[in-house]
């Protein structure tokens, strides 16, 4: 099945590059802030995750911090 998109360009670029790197995407249901989750390919509790912002103050950065965290992941 196939995920919802985020709103912002910037930020769906980024979560197809989390996915491009094998890391899974889980979209929230019902909070107001925090748009999904994105989760290492460690799967275990020690594993890298992120929030990923509905509506960023700066969707640009908000990207980069996605990219970055996926960069700099030690369980790749």
């Amino acid at each position: 099945m196939a995920r919802s998109k985020h709103p912002k360009k910037e930020i769906e670029s980024a979560l197809n590059y989390a996915e491009s790197q094998g890391w899974r995407i889980e979209k929230s249901s019902g909070q107001a802030h925090c748009w999904g989750t994105i989760y290492c390919t460690l799967e275990q509790r020690e594993g890298c995750k992120m929030s990923v912002a509905s509506t960023p103050r700066s969707p640009q950065n908000h990207g980069k911090q996605i990219i970055k965290k996926i960069d700099n992941c030690p369980h790749a």
